[in-house]
């Protein structure tokens, strides 16, 4: 019989500091906020012709931190159970229940963003430009913080690394689908990004290359991810998550032509 990996199943609590307990995906939380500042800092210092600064930095990641709370939560009330939320509203409020949309909380850092360009008084683009080659390293370390909780695994598969997740409950070898998310949407894509965005580039470019390169990574990884319980795949056989990231996919494309169609490169 064959042997198989088996998830170590992490203390959920990272380390306690007397009565403080500090879990593992509050600990990388963190981790994302400190990568997205560091690598900020080091691009806006290189880059000083964008015209950015620490304190704009630390300002836009509060504002980014409430979109991705307020628009993950509601994302996933609206995207994933509506009908079940629209019986329990009072329900609504408890993140701490869990439930949470990536795509959503996309959305709500594209609002986020757009008041704090209008509070700065500086361009939208300009922000979203900005701030995108920070990003994935952050959400490598959410997909990193999912293997760790052994939550949102993979499809049963009989690859030889196939993982079997006590969690799960059945015993059955499952892609260890958070750390294709964290490689592809995580590593890959800051590496594509970040060295695409180290040349002036059209307002709005670098913006449509995370669009369209999270959503190519994301819909790739779904095709190994387990689909949730309570909507098992959808038309075409083909899950929320790759319903909801097809249209990310088309609509970075169409901003990257037109960003070039636009204006040339800027500093």
């Amino acid at each position: 019989m064959p042997q198989h990996l088996v998830h170590p199943n992490f203390d959920p609590i990272a380390f306690s500091v007397g009565p403080l307990a500090v879990r593992w995906y509050g600990l990388m939380y963190l981790l994302a906020f400190v990568a997205y500042i560091t690598l900020s800092r080091y691009r806006a210092a290189k880059r000083p012709g964008l015209g950015w600064n620490a304190k704009m930095i630390d300002d836009a990641l509060f504002y980014g931190v409430l979109g991705v709370i307020l628009g993950g939560r509601i994302g996933y009330v609206l995207f994933y159970k509506p009908a079940y939320y629209l019986a329990h509203l009072t329900e609504i409020p408890a993140v701490w229940q869990g439930g949470m949309s990536f795509h959503g909380g996309f959305l709500g850092v594209l609002v986020a963003m757009w008041l704090y360009a209008r509070v700065q008084k500086i361009g939208f683009w300009s922000v979203m430009d900005f701030i995108a080659p920070s990003v994935p390293m952050g959400l490598a370390f959410g997909r990193l913080g999912n293997f760790i909780n052994g939550e949102l695994w993979g499809r049963p598969t009989d690859v030889p690394w196939g993982m079997i997740f006590p969690q799960a409950g059945d015993g059955i070898p499952r892609h260890p689908s958070q750390l294709y998310q964290f490689a592809g949407e995580g590593l890959l894509l800051f590496i594509f990004l970040w060295i695409y965005a180290r040349k002036p580039r059209p307002a709005g470019a670098i913006a449509g290359f995370f669009l369209a390169g999270y959503g190519v990574f994301r819909f790739l990884a779904e095709f190994t991810r387990e689909p949730d319980s309570f909507l098992g795949l959808l038309a075409l056989g083909l899950s929320m998550g790759q319903w909801l990231s097809l249209p990310m996919v088309l609509i970075g494309i169409g901003l990257m032509v037109w960003a070039y169609r636009r204006a040339p490169a800027k500093t």
